[in-house]
This record gives C-alpha cells, sequence and structure tokens, in this order.
C-alpha cells in the first residue's frame, strides 16, 4: 500500500485525468453545492466559500489522492436541523459559521488525543446503513423546497408528515419543476454515467422555467448572486451562543465532527483501496478539523466529504489530489463566469439535485449481499437506516456502533471450540468434528478455544471443558492456546479453577502453543507455576510426547 502524501505535480497524462476530473466535478459541485446551502438554511455564497477553501486546505493536508471535501448533505442538514432549532432569531451566518469552528475544534483536539483508531469501529453495515438513512432523510427534507408549500418549521420527517396531511398546500408549478428535474437527472445519469449529469440538468430546467415565465407564477429561483471576497475573522459566538445555545452549539459540533469524520475515513478507504493508496485516519482529522475552521473563517458552514463527488472523481480517472485543485480552479472560473445564470436556477431543482444524490447513496447490491453474508449484520444496517431516520444522525450511528459491539462480543462470548486428534495421512491435529476419520489419543483430552479468555466467556470456557471431560474421561487435558491471545483475571481465575478442578480428579492440565503476551500476564498469578514448566510444551507435537513419555502411551 502506497500514501500519496507528496504535493508534487504527477507525470502528464496522469495530471490530465486529474484536471479532467477536477473539471467534471466542479460542474457537479457549484450545483450541488447551491442545493445543500439551501439544506442548511445558508445563502449560497457560504456554501460556495465554504467549498473553495475546504478544497484548498485538503489539497495541503489530506491523506487520500481522491477525496472530494466540501459542503456535503450530512454536514448541511445537521447545520440545517441545528438552526431550525434556534432559540433566538440572530444571524444564521453567525451560528452556522461558529458551528464550523468548534466541529474544526472538536477534529484537531482529536488529531491532537490520538483518537483516529475509534474509526475503526465502524463497519461494513453500519456504513451501508448509515448512507441510506442520511439518503432518506436528504429525500424528506426537501419536501418545502421541492413542493413549495409554506411548511411550518420541524423535525424533517415532522415537515413530511405535515405536507402528507395538507396536499393542498403543494404549489403545482414548483412540484412538476421538481419532479420534470428529477427525472431529467435519473435518465441522464443512466445514458452519461460520469458527466456533469446535475449541471447540465439544472441548465435545462433553467432555460424551461424562464422560457414558460414560472417565476411570475410563484417558482422560487436562486436569486442574485454577490460574489466577493468573503468577510474573513471570527463569527460573533455571543450571538451564535444566543441563536442556539451553549449545550446545543456543543453538542451538534460534536455530532457533526463524528458524522463528518467517519464520513471522511470510510469514503476515502472505499476508494483508497481500490487503487492501493493508504488513508492516515489521524491525518483526515487533521485535514477534517482545519477545513471546517477555515469554513468557520469565511463565515460558511461545516464541512466533510462527498462520497458521489468522489466517486466521479474516481469514475473519471482523477488519482491525486491535484484532481481536487482543479476542482477549485474550475469551481471559481464557473462562479465568475455563470453567475447571471446561477442567479436564476430555480429552488425546485436544487431540491431535485439533493434528491438525485440521496437516491445515489442508496446500495441496495450491498444490502444483499449483506443479507446472504449473514442475518445479524443485516439487521445492524437496517437498525442504523431506522435509528437515523427516526432518532437523527448522531444516535442513529451510536445505536448501530451499541448494536456491533455487542454483536462483537456476543461472538467471542459463545466462539467456537473444538476436541482436537489425530487424522490419518494428515500432519498435526485437527477438530474432530471437521474429519470423519479423525481420532483421539487415548487418555488425552486436546482442547482448544478460539478466543480470548476474559470475563464475557469464562463461564462458557469452563462449562465446555467440563462437558468434555465428562465425555472423554481423560488422563491428560492439554489446552491448545494458539487461539487465546488475551487473557484478563477472571480469565486466569477460570483457569485456576480447571486445574483444581482436574487435579481432584487425578487429570494432569497441561498447554501448548502459550503465546508470549498471556504468558507474561498469567506468570505472576502462580498459575505457571502449579502446572508445573514440564507441562507448558511450545507445540501440539512436543506436547504429545510429553503425554506419551509421562504415561507410558503409544
Amino acid at each position: 500500500m502506497t500514501w500519496s502524501g507528496t504535493l508534487r505535480p504527477p507525470a502528464r497524462p496522469a495530471l490530465r485525468r486529474d484536471v479532467v476530473a477536477g473539471v467534471t466535478v466542479a460542474a457537479y459541485l457549484v450545483p450541488q453545492v447551491l442545493a445543500y446551502s439551501g439544506l442548511a438554511r445558508m445563502p449560497p455564497e457560504a456554501g460556495l466559500w465554504a467549498a473553495f477553501v475546504s478544497l484548498a486546505v485538503y489539497f495541503l493536508l489530506g491523506s487520500s489522492p481522491q477525496l472530494s471535501v466540501g459542503p456535503e448533505s450530512t454536514t448541511a442538514l445537521m447545520t440545517g436541523a441545528a438552526l431550525a432549532t434556534a432559540v433566538t432569531g440572530g444571524p444564521a451566518e453567525d451560528a452556522a459559521a461558529a458551528l464550523a469552528l468548534a466541529v474544526g475544534a472538536v477534529c484537531l483536539l482529536a488529531w491532537a488525543g490520538g483518537l483516529g483508531f475509534l474509526a475503526d469501529l465502524l463497519s461494513k453495515p453500519v456504513l451501508v446503513g448509515y448512507m441510506a438513512g442520511i439518503a432518506g432523510l436528504m429525500v424528506v427534507s426537501q419536501a418545502a423546497r421541492g413542493s413549495g408549500a409554506d411548511i411550518p418549521d420541524g423535525s424533517v420527517l415532522g415537515e413530511a408528515w405535515w405536507l402528507a396531511q395538507h396536499p393542498s398546500a403543494v404549489h403545482v408549478p414548483t412540484l412538476a419543476v421538481c419532479l420534470g428535474t428529477l427525472a431529467l437527472l435519473l435518465v441522464g445519469a443512466r445514458l452519461w454515467p460520469t458527466g456533469p449529469v446535475p449541471l447540465l440538468g439544472i441548465l435545462v430546467a433553467t432555460v424551461a422555467v424562464a422560457l414558460a415565465r414560472l417565476p411570475d407564477d410563484g417558482v422560487a429561483v436562486v436569486g442574485e448572486l454577490p460574489f466577493a471576497l468573503p468577510s474573513f475573522g471570527l463569527p460573533s459566538f455571543a450571538s451564535a451562543v444566543s441563536s442556539l445555545g451553549t449545550g446545543a452549539l456543543l453538542t451538534t459540533a460534536l455530532a457533526i465532527a463524528v458524522v463528518g469524520f467517519t464520513d471522511n475515513v470510510l469514503t476515502a478507504r472505499a476508494f483508497g483501496d481500490r487503487h492501493g493508496h493508504r488513508v492516515d485516519a489521524r491525518r483526515e482529522l487533521l485535514a477534517l478539523g482545519a477545513a471546517n475552521v477555515a469554513a468557520g473563517v469565511v463565515h460558511g458552514f461545516p464541512v466533510s466529504s462527498s462520497g458521489s463527488r468522489t466517486a466521479i472523481v474516481d469514475a473519471v480517472g482523477g488519482r491525486s489530489r491535484w484532481s481536487g485543485l482543479a476542482t477549485l480552479g474550475a469551481a471559481l472560473v464557473l462562479v465568475v463566469a455563470l453567475r447571471p445564470v446561477l442567479a436564476r436556477f430555480p429552488d425546485p431543482a436544487l431540491a431535485a439535485v439533493v434528491v438525485y444524490a440521496g437516491l445515489r447513496l442508496v446500495d441496495v447490491g450491498e444490502f444483499v449481499r449483506i443479507a446472504r453474508y449473514r442475518r445479524t449484520e443485516l439487521l445492524i444496517a437496517l437498525a442504523t437506516t431506522t435509528g437515523v431516520l427516526v432518532l437523527g444522525v448522531l444516535e442513529g450511528v451510536l445505536v448501530a456502533i451499541s448494536l456491533s459491539l455487542v454483536d462483537v462480543i456476543r461472538r467471542v462470548a459463545r466462539p467456537h471450540d473444538a476436541i482436537e486428534g489425530l487424522v490419518p495421512d494428515l500432519a498435526g491435529m485437527h477438530d474432530v468434528d471437521d474429519y470423519d476419520a479423525a481420532v483421539v489419543v487415548p487418555g488425552l483430552l486436546v482442547y482448544r478455544y478460539d478466543a480470548p479468555l476474559f470475563f464475557a466467556n469464562a463461564d462458557n470456557f469452563l462449562s465446555r471443558v467440563r462437558e468434555a471431560v465428562e465425555r472423554y474421561d481423560p488422563v491428560w487435558v492439554l489446552l491448545n492456546a494458539e487461539a487465546i491471545g488475551e487473557v484478563d483475571l477472571t480469565g486466569a481465575d477460570a483457569l485456576e479453577t480447571l486445574r483444581a478442578e482436574l487435579a481432584d480428579r487425578g487429570v494432569v492440565l497441561a498447554l501448548a502453543r502459550l503465546k508470549q503476551e498471556p504468558r507474561e500476564v498469567l506468570q505472576p498469578s502462580g498459575l505457571l507455576e502449579r502446572i508445573g514448566d514440564e507441562h507448558v510444551f511450545p507445540t501440539l507435537p512436543t506436547a504429545l510426547e510429553g503425554y506419551r513419555a509421562a504415561t507410558g502411551g503409544a
């Protein structure tokens, strides 16, 4: 595995592909960012500047050659939800910028504390279910924008439910523009998978709306889009705290940081595995933190990574971080050159872009693959989806991680074990359940426990060994410890209990293939001394020789 950590441009053919990928992504990014700005309840220019500075920062600090950073559906949705519940009507820009700075601070503190390993708690079923839940939230979050209805502020699901109860509130021309644009995007994606379909769809919708004079009928458009240097500086934290409340500001920032980091690492790893790129989770924390600080300084809103834009980079052939720099340059040119056109973009068409991006996040094939692999993992994926939709993004992810850990503990607490014997014409000792011809050595019970020995499975270990002893009535019990990589105090006590019980029956407890780490842990307990050095063997063959020498067996 290699890590593209250098800023040196690649060879000319590769650089050409990166530039093409950057231009293609820019054509997708601009309408997407405008749509996500609305999702975050922020003006369009806030999303554009957040995108520009985060692309520049990630080019300098990121570890993934392909990841596309900037405003993203999940963080925009969470920002919009926080602003919707603001306790006062203070400036939304101050609250959103303060939120971005707080997210950046959380990520930088996690980077300094070496917490990148937390990304390992996120399994594939969690990712698949999470993306499906986010897709559902993205779709229903566009209820007001796509229908033109004046929906009272509330939760995402609450607003959609209100609209379902009040169908007469739908503005038909607005809904027609939204559905027509969505149909165009879906058809275009099938005909031109790697093309700038969202931009072309938005342009077609803009022309159609203008020709039909639909703005006169109440179809909303983006409006004048000011393009000037942003007002660099810190937002008014007093205004942000008075709007959101200190607790809401901090908890929302923590939630966005967790979800944003999750997005970054999982998306980067998914594409990095395809091309042998190593992703440094700790460096991703640094890059994400710095990008959010930059977004806050330009009065933007929290940013993360986009799976859909990263997929376009990969499909078009971008293989280095220079594709991100090309995206930045092309997006700047696009905004400057087409600013009058951008002002005429219809709001319902931008809502269609969000819905389109959401639908692309649902990976039905992965759900099917997970279902075929293991039912419990499918339940984790579905629980994640349900949790995100019903409880919220962070709560849904926490529920899913908890379920994943419970499932892991369940499997480790009741692991596979084996009685081992000899198989004719096959070297070594093997599970007698795997071979019909396997036979145990008379008087010798070779037992293997395939898990660390700790508090959650110590009783199970003792029960299983006792059952085997009753069944085989051995002279020696040889514990094959090759799969026992860890022994805690409860596990050590279980081994001592087993040794004492066997000694009372006149049965010897012996150990084979005990690793150095559990050996060092067990040494202070005196257990190894009580077992005796003559009953601790480096391999199964030497243990078998020791048993035969001690008992005179054949």
